[in-house]
Order: structure tokens, then C-alpha cells, then sequence
């Protein structure tokens, strides 16, 4: 189960309703499963239907991490006009076989994120717990 404090959902949504109408991204950081900071990025890609996470952006959250004694542990992005589910662009790009991949659709009234894992190109989906109080980075 991924764990998001309710700081940080509020502010995946927030930068992902800002992006609209392109697809945002951005990074995840915690420890083991809980995620207690996000760092929106700019979508380099600028396009409703890819996203690029800048270099610099994933050197500076992968710095923060390290000082703060945890991981970099994944990436979030939006969906503007699909299902929140990874896309095969999304599986065949996937960096990290241990991250965890958030995605938000918008392509509803309701905004909706679910968590998944992806290795070797299948795709498990993660339960996603909000919880308490956190930073949102």
C-alpha cells in the first residue's frame, strides 16, 4: 500500500489541475511505502499525452532526499484525457523498477490517482491510503 500524506495528494492534484490542459509530473519522496514530500517539475515534453521530468529537477529531489534521510521513491503525472492507468508509453519508459508510478486522470469531473508499480514491463496496481498531516515539499 502507498501511503500519501494529505498535503502532498492535495498538491499532486493541484499541479496536475494547474498543467491541465498538458500532462504535469513530478517526483515523489519518504521512506519505505509513505510519501511526505512532492516536487512539481516542468513536463519538458509539453504535451497532453507524454512527460519529460528534467534532469536537473531528479538531481535536485534525489539531493533533498539525501538530506532529509530518505528516497527518491517515484514519479506522479496526469492523465488529461485518459483512464489512470499507465499508458504503454508510460511502461516501456518506466526508469525504475522499484519507484512508485501515481497517476492522475482528469479526463473526469473528479479528478482520480491510483499508484502502481511497473517491472518488466507489467504493470501491478498499489493501493494508495491518504493519511494525516505532511509536508508537500
Amino acid at each position: 500500500m502507498v501511503e500519501l500524506t494529505r498535503d502532498s495528494y492535495q498538491k499532486i492534484l493541484a499541479h496536475c489541475l494547474d498543467g491541465y490542459p498538458l500532462e504535469a509530473c513530478g517526483l515523489l519522496i519518504g521512506r519505505g511505502n509513505r510519501v511526505t514530500e512532492v516536487h512539481p517539475t516542468e513536463n519538458e515534453a509539453r504535451s497532453a499525452r507524454l512527460y519529460s521530468i528534467p534532469p536537473g529537477d531528479v538531481l535536485r529531489a534525489e539531493r533533498r532526499s539525501e538530506e532529509m534521510g530518505s528516497k527518491l521513491l517515484g514519479v506522479f503525472h496526469s492523465h488529461t484525457n485518459s483512464e489512470a492507468y499507465p499508458s504503454p508509453t508510460d511502461v516501456r519508459l518506466a526508469p525504475d523498477p522499484s519507484w512508485i508510478y501515481l497517476v492522475v486522470s482528469l479526463s473526469r469531473t473528479l479528478a482520480e490517482l491510483r499508484a502502481f508499480r511497473i517491472l518488466f514491463g507489467k504493470v501491478a496496481e498499489d493501493r494508495v491510503s491518504i493519511v494525516g498531516a505532511g509536508r508537500a515539499g
